[in-house]
């Protein structure tokens, strides 16, 4: 589980959870990302059981970011305690998520697998969450743009090997179909 290794209060007040996230609300480490479309509490378990189901999905490939740390105590008092006596003691710790705020990223594997990683990951999140993309570079662009292109260009001159073949193929048959012609035409002046 997650948890600060020390803190400088044991015992936090609730905070307000308005607004969206100024901080943590793009893509940083990876070129995946999960993030949030609402407020929340994230306990450490959830955070937790979202990082296997991703590293679970994708086997040994990629590389994961968790991007948010469970910093604020929540405390809870004991079951069937009267009103009064005091805060209760500290129970788990909680990240505080506004929207925006990028939960997740990875990197390393295809974009369907990511996608279908963090939607099994995002079942196991209280938010409503969105799958994000890095937006390609120039120079990507560029490159894709050249890959297309030899493709494009390879595909064209399939289809014009082909053509030729056919051509061959269809020339070959009229040469033998004119052999065979002149063939019978001579047996039948010799007979």
């Amino acid at each position: 589980m997650l948890m600060p290794k020390r803190v400088k209060h044991r015992k936090w007040h609730r905070g307000r959870r308005e607004g969206l996230a100024q901080t943590g609300n793009q893509l940083a480490y990876g070129d995946y990302g999960l993030q949030s479309q609402g407020t929340a509490w994230i306990d450490s378990r959830q955070i937790e059981s979202a990082r296997r189901t991703i590293t679970n999905y994708i086997r040994r490939g990629g590389k994961v970011w968790i991007r948010i740390f469970p910093h604020k105590p929540v405390t809870a008092k004991p079951a069937e305690t009267r009103m009064g006596s005091g805060k209760g003691a500290p129970d788990h710790w909680v990240a505080v998520v506004k929207p925006g705020r990028v939960l997740i990223e990875l990197s390393g594997v295809r974009e369907d697998v990511a996608k279908e990683a963090f939607r099994r990951a995002g079942h196991k999140l209280p938010v409503p969450v969105k799958f994000l993309v890095r937006p390609k570079t120039a120079a990507q662009k560029a490159e894709e743009e050249v890959a297309l292109l030899a493709a494009e260009k390879e595909a064209r001159a399939a289809e014009a090997a082909e053509a030729a073949a056919e051509a061959e193929t269809a020339e070959a048959g009229e040469r033998a179909e004119e052999s065979e012609s002149t063939d019978a035409e001579g047996s039948n002046e010799t007979a």
